[in-house]
């Protein structure tokens, strides 16, 4: 489907790369508008009214907010390289399984990052049951959408990569090849696919921007 599509987003968010990860993987032509969220523009504030956040994907003049939702839209408007599996059930799990990314695991390390003592050590313990609950899902399969890339790879790998950097800032081990074998091997897999690869900002640039927010935090 042809038309004009615009994602307005910030570079530092998880959730933007995950709408420029999915329009990458789709082959999506599209305008990137980048918002700052201390001075948000109007095209934001009037294209999503109720939560004033990004991502917001334009679609023909057409706002749609709110990542996991841009993400079926998507994979429903663009039929080609289709994210979610064609049998009710397995989509069924996967947006149970993308929720539990969205709703568990940033929810939980969101509260490790401010936490600290044994409080913080209680974090990480529930952080690694988390994890380990999402890795049994990929089993013997490369990806968790099987042969390829699919919807929860999408969701998952935009949180886990910025966390990943987050965590060698503070020098907390988050995922390792040790602890989480199954998760490293994934995410090693998806971070050499060229559309994932361009899709991420520079490496030292999200390592330099982690830095400088964590200092902000303690001040």
């Amino acid at each position: 489907m042809n038309g004009e599509v615009k994602l307005l987003g910030t570079w530092a968010s998880p959730f933007s790369h995950r709408m420029k990860l999915a329009l990458k993987l789709k082959g999506i032509q599209y305008e990137y508008i980048e918002q700052g969220l201390s001075n948000k523009s109007l095209l934001l504030l009037r294209s999503n009214p109720v939560h004033k956040k990004i991502p917001v994907f334009l679609h023909n003049g057409k706002p749609i907010a709110e990542s996991l939702v841009i993400l079926e839209y998507i994979d429903e408007t663009w039929q080609n390289n289709l994210f979610l599996p064609k049998e009710p059930r397995h989509r069924a799990i996967a947006r149970f399984w993308a929720a539990f990314v969205d709703q568990k695991i940033l929810q939980t390390a969101l509260k490790g990052s401010a936490a600290t003592g044994e409080e913080k050590e209680h974090i990480m313990e529930e952080i690694g049951e988390q994890l380990r609950l999402l890795e049994n899902q990929l089993k013997e399969n490369d990806f968790f959408g099987g042969e390829g890339v699919g919807y929860l790879d999408i969701v998952a790998f935009s949180v886990l990569y910025f966390f990943q950097i987050r965590h060698e800032v503070m020098r907390i081990e988050l995922i390792s090849e040790e602890k989480f074998p199954v998760l490293w091997k994934w995410m090693g897999k998806l971070s050499e696919i060229d559309g994932i690869k361009e899709s991420l900002p520079p490496r030292d640039k999200r390592f330099a921007y982690t830095v400088d927010a964590s200092k902000s935090a303690v001040k």
